[in-house]
């Protein structure tokens, strides 16, 4: 039981010893304290829960009977960035792992091959790039959409090819064309960022949410998680809530922002790209600016929460995301019924502050250059 909950039943009893009052007169009195401090106690616990329980890298299970030589084609949301590059690191590494748990050499190895636009919010080129890919039939098609609709025409092409689908990362809306799916719980990202602005703030004040593409599963679930629980938290409005697909320009939309809420208290980012784009704008002295929670611990990031910019990021293990998705991909070419594939996994995010920024049991959640 925490603190808040054993102080207000010691209130309690302390009460009906000093006043003379009946304990239930005093139950009256003090049991919508109680009430607060254990939703408070139960919306914390949810909100932080223990990341050591995601499954990390799996074990490369020679029993099932993947496809020698099979070729797997990795369509991403982007292709540049530290979340990319270490995504990319965890599918080349579990190629490798692949290939000498099982002994494939030459021919017989399993191979991989990663695109996609620079730009995560270059919608047409990763539909193009899918299209290109799908046409030289792959074993295996495993992408991260940009836009969870606008790929339908082509996850019915992968189906009616025989070509297996493993999103990762972002899903899609139509989730019976996908044979699994391997990314963050970005719900828990919006519950872990409410709770740890809304404490920052000191329960009370005006938020704004500065947002990647409305139109991207991942980033919907983020802000969905973050609005259904920084109200839990205390006297909490969020003022503006700004998508960098809705506005002509995201760094104007947010200046504006800011200009329209001189004394706003508090800024939610919901990934790596817009939460840097932040911290470049021209703000007040630090002092004044608004307490900034952001997505991805990127060196740049890190570097903010070192220096005080930034109280702290909810951060993902995209290595971790890349090793499960080969692994899964691969399992996709074993004889069907003969191996279980679980649809949904999801890998915990984790919060990233001046406490744990710098410490090892972090590094999971820490992105390199």
């Amino acid at each position: 039981m925490k603190r808040a909950v054993v102080a207000a039943i010691s209130l309690m009893t302390g009460l009906t010893m000093l006043t003379g009052c009946s304990k239930a007169e005093v139950e009256e009195t003090i049991q919508p304290l109680v009430a607060d401090a254990i939703e408070e106690s139960d919306s914390e616990a949810e909100a932080v829960d223990e990341q050591d329980e995601s499954p990390l890298i799996p074990e490369i299970d020679t029993d099932v009977k993947i496809e020698a030589g099979s070729r797997i084609a990795v369509v991403s949301k982007s292709v540049k960035g530290e979340y990319w590059k270490m995504v990319k690191k965890g599918m080349e590494d579990a190629v490798k792992a692949i290939n000498d748990a099982y002994g494939f050499k030459k021919d017989d190895q399993i191979t991989m091959t990663f695109e996609g636009p620079d730009n995560e919010e270059d919608v047409e080129s990763q539909i193009n790039t899918i299209d290109a890919v799908i046409a030289e039939n792959p074993d295996v098609l495993c992408i991260s959409a940009s836009d969870m609709d606008s790929c339908q025409a082509q996850l019915e092409a992968a189906k009616e090819n025989e070509i297996p689908v493993v999103a990762f990362d972002s899903n899609v809306s139509e989730k019976k064309l996908v044979k699994a799916y391997r990314g963050t719980d970005n719900v828990q990202v919006g519950k872990m960022a409410a709770y740890q602005l809304g404490s920052a703030l000191g329960k009370m004040g005006k938020v704004a949410v500065f947002s990647a593409q409305q139109k991207t599963k991942s980033v919907q679930d983020r802000v969905d998680g973050f609005m259904n629980n920084i109200q839990k938290y205390g006297d909490i409005e969020v003022v503006e809530v700004i998508y960098s697909d809705q506005v002509d320009d995201m760094e104007t939309a947010m200046k504006e922002v800011l200009d329209k809420y001189p004394a706003l208290d508090g800024v939610f980012c919901t990934n790596a790209d817009v939460t840097e784009l932040y911290l470049g704008l021209e703000k007040s002295d630090a002092g004044d600016a608004p307490a900034l929670v952001g997505v991805d611990a990127t060196t740049k990031q890190q570097e903010a929460i070192r220096n005080g910019e930034e109280i702290g990021c909810v951060s993902q293990q995209p290595y971790a995301m890349g090793y499960q998705t080969i692994w899964t991909a691969a399992e996709t070419t074993a004889p069907k019924k003969s191996v279980t594939i679980e649809k949904n996994l999801l890998l915990n995010p984790a919060w990233i502050d001046s406490e744990s920024v710098d410490d090892s049991d972090s590094s999971a959640y820490l992105y390199t250059e």
